[in-house]
């Protein structure tokens, strides 16, 4: 029944959102040892960017690690984005300065604290005019060809209409609104013709000393330092002071928004295993539900249509390359092309003409020889069978078999008329 927003705290850690500013604050409040007056302890803002655990929608943990040697450590999804320690950094210093400024101390009269001063013997010159301006009208230039100097710059639309429900009583008389001049679009300008200023060479304005050194300088007077009478040395920050509750402050106008499982242990390790058991858990359960890469890129085009653009560039450009390299190859005709048509070949049909005939011409040679070696085999056999066949008989055959044909018969044959026709 005593514990309300008012309840005064001893450490306020957590996730802070505010706009586009994402925090994560680590508060405690030290006790001051001589007046008892308690003091809020900040935490330097972590160097990490804390953007996507606010963003990304999923679960997170939050870790603070306190040891006993005072230094601290902030985790998020166990891994440290910020540490220090509760003596050097923290915001004011849990300790104050040994010797402060004397509130009480004055500057001199005649401190002179001016670097530079400006030179007491410098004298103006004779010729030097104050009074000449800055800016003065260009005497060479000249007027373009063109300028329309009877037409004004703007004039009333001629097609404006009075509005039916103007009260000339209440609204006073109606204008029409004023354009911009239709001739003046082709001319080089409108209206009087006025010289463009220029700077003026003999201006040097306003007459001061030079600067030079201040023999008198005694450098910037700062109050004298004294004793700190406030100050203590609390070399054990650590021993905070004692609570016994936790509380959410939240201020959320965002839904979906859940806190849950909390532990305060003096164990690091049964921080880490109770952690594991928790929330890896819920990790590992996001990361189930996580949609693949294509999903992701679907999602995200959703939200930003220009990705359409990319994603299809990155898509048709290597489709369109590969295509393009496949089929700009020069296409060679092939012989079966060639022998649809009966219009005059290039000369490699020639070549393929005579590549066939002297094919032909072998193939007759190697059927001739054939024959031969037949004949000479029946020959062979039936001197084997008749046994009683003189040598002279035999030698004379022998050189018949061997002799080639006649003059005649090489004719015969090698004439074109009576080649056989070449199987292709």
């Amino acid at each position: 029944d005593q514990f309300h927003d008012k309840t005064p705290y001893t450490i306020m850690f957590g996730p802070d959102k505010c706009g586009e500013d994402y925090k994560l604050h680590f508060i405690f409040r030290h006790k001051n040892p001589k007046t008892g007056k308690y003091e809020e302890k900040h935490a330097k803002r972590p160097d990490a960017d804390l953007k996507t655990y606010f963003t990304d929608k999923k679960t997170h943990l939050y870790t603070l690690v306190l040891n006993p040697d005072n230094s601290f450590e902030i985790l998020v999804d166990q891994t440290v984005v910020n540490s220090g320690n509760l003596l050097n950094d923290m915001s004011p210093p849990v300790n104050p300065p040994r010797e402060i400024e004397d509130p009480n101390d004055q500057k001199p009269e005649d401190w002179d604290e001016r670097p530079k001063i400006p030179d007491p013997d410098a004298v103006k010159p004779d010729d030097w005019d104050e009074d000449a301006p800055a800016k003065i009208a260009d005497e060479n230039a000249v007027k373009p060809e063109g300028w329309l100097d009877d037409e004004p710059e703007y004039v009333a639309d001629p097609d404006a209409e009075k509005p039916e429900d103007w009260d000339e009583d209440m609204d006073g008389e109606w204008e029409a609104p004023q354009i911009a001049n239709p001739k003046c679009e082709t001319a080089p300008g409108c209206g009087t013709w006025q010289r463009p200023m220029i700077d003026n060479p003999n201006y040097k304005g306003k007459w001061k000393p030079p600067m030079i050194d201040n023999v008198n300088y005694q450098g910037i007077w700062k109050p004298r330092k004294i004793p700190n009478p406030d100050f203590f040395e609390d070399l054990e920050p650590f021993k905070m002071t004692p609570f016994s509750a936790v509380g959410l402050e939240l201020w959320s106008m965002t839904s979906d928004i859940f806190f849950d499982n909390f532990i305060i242990c003096t164990e690091r390790a049964v921080a880490d295993d109770w952690a594991s058991d928790g929330w890896g858990l819920k990790k590992a359960a996001d990361g189930a539900a996580e949609p693949g890469v294509v999903g992701q890129m679907m999602a995200a085009a959703e939200e930003r249509p220009w990705l359409w653009v990319v994603y299809i560039l990155t898509v048709a450009l290597p489709v369109f390359l590969v295509v393009l390299f496949c089929c700009s190859g020069k296409k060679q005709p092939s012989a079966a092309e060639y022998k649809k048509t009966d219009a005059p070949q290039p000369d490699v049909m020639d070549d393929e003409k005579e590549e066939e005939k002297d094919k032909g011409e072998k193939e007759e040679d190697e059927e001739e020889e054939d024959a031969n070696e037949e004949k000479l085999e029946e020959k062979q056999k039936s001197d084997a069978d008749l046994g009683s066949a003189s040598q002279e008989e035999e030698e004379e055959e022998e050189e018949e078999d061997r002799k080639p044909a006649s003059e005649e018969e090489e004719t015969v044959n090698r004439s074109p008329r009576n080649r056989k026709p070449r199987k292709d």
